[in-house]
């Protein structure tokens, strides 16, 4: 059986008593549940952002441990602690494209990774997005890219 989510309208408290004098409270919160992607998120029922001009945050945990990986790894390059991807992709079992793929990711522009840890990019911009589509290197050319997921 489907449980079934009704929208109220406005927070609705109310008490029960019980035969031996206890008190049940229950609570019922205005809400709806929309499906995105793969995923079910709540959305409060007066269809309002949190602030008006907000972006909705929606952070993606895969996309974000990427990110963070390939910052990790770039860094390992940088001071010398491994020669190169294929290295890495050794050391943690991995194959060297995944590895060469990711770092890819420290190719970004400033604001697109402030957005992504922020939650705040665009819903189709994920990690399976980033393994599909190269990105051009020209930052202005990204900021073009990602202005035409809004478009």
């Amino acid at each position: 059986m489907k449980p079934k989510v009704q929208t109220l309208g406005a927070a609705v408290a109310r008490e029960r008593r019980e035969g031996s004098g206890q008190v049940k409270l229950s609570t019922f919160i205005p809400l709806k549940i929309r499906k995105r992607g793969g995923s079910k998120v709540v959305i409060r029922p007066d269809d309002q952002l949190d602030a008006p001009g907000k972006i909705a945050t929606q952070i993606d945990q895969p996309l974000l441990v990427a990110l963070s990986r390939a910052f990790y790894w770039q860094q390992l390059l940088d001071d010398g602690m491994v020669g190169s991807g294929s290295e890495i992709a050794q050391r943690e079992g991995l194959h060297h494209s995944t590895v060469n793929e990711l770092l890819r990711l420290t190719l970004l522009e400033p604001a697109i990774i402030q957005n992504i840890l922020a939650g705040q990019q665009p819903r189709c911009m994920s990690l399976l997005w980033f393994q599909r589509n190269p990105l051009p290197t020209d930052w202005v050319a990204q900021q073009e890219v990602v202005a035409g997921f809004d478009a």
